[in-house]
C-alpha cells in the first residue's frame, strides 16, 4: 500500500544503469595498440579515474601517481614494463595523445598525427619561460628604470 503523503509516490522499478552502461560498452567502438610487444584494447570511453588521476598528476613529479593514471587505460604494470623496456618521456607523450584522442573518436588520431600534437605541446612549453627567468627578467628591468633619473 501506498501512503498518501501528498508527494509523488516512488517508482516500483529502479532505472537500472548497470544493464544500460553494459549495452552502450558493448556497442562502442575500441582501438588497439602495440607497444613493447604487447597489445593493449583501449577503453570505449576515457574512464573518471584517468581524468582524477590526471589532474593529481598535473602537481606531482611521483611515479606511482602515473602509474595509478596508466593503470585505469592500460593496466596495471604497463609504467614499469615500458620503463624497463626503455620507453622515453617523449613516447609517453605521443602514446597518451593517441590513447586519449582515440578513445574519444576511434580513429581519429594517427601516430604522426599524435607526434605532431605533442611537438606542438612541447614547443609551446619551451616558449613560455618559467618563474626563475619572469623574476629575472622583472629585476632587470625594474633596476633599468630606477638608475635612469627619469621619473614617469
Amino acid at each position: 500500500m501506498i501512503e498518501e503523503t501528498g508527494e509523488q509516490p516512488l517508482v516500483e522499478t529502479a532505472a537500472d544503469f548497470d544493464a544500460f552502461f553494459a549495452e552502450q560498452d558493448t556497442a562502442a567502438e575500441r582501438v588497439s595498440l602495440t607497444l613493447f610487444g604487447r597489445t593493449y584494447v583501449l577503453p570505449a570511453s576515457l574512464p573518471l579515474m584517468f581524468t582524477l588521476q590526471m589532474e593529481r598528476v598535473q602537481h606531482s613529479s611521483e611515479p606511482g601517481d602515473i602509474a595509478k593514471m596508466l593503470a585505469t587505460l592500460f593496466g596495471a604494470g604497463a609504467l614499469d614494463t615500458w620503463a624497463e623496456a626503455g620507453m622515453t618521456d617523449q613516447q609517453l607523450g605521443i602514446v597518451l595523445i593517441y590513447a586519449a584522442g582515440n578513445i574519444r573518436a576511434p580513429g581519429s588520431v594517427s601516430m604522426q598525427r599524435a607526434a605532431e600534437l605533442y611537438a606542438e605541446q612541447e614547443k609551446g612549453k619551451a616558449a613560455a619561460p618559467n618563474r626563475a627567468a619572469r623574476r629575472a627578467t622583472t629585476k632587470k628591468t625594474a633596476k633599468k628604470k630606477a638608475g635612469s633619473g627619469v621619473r614617469s
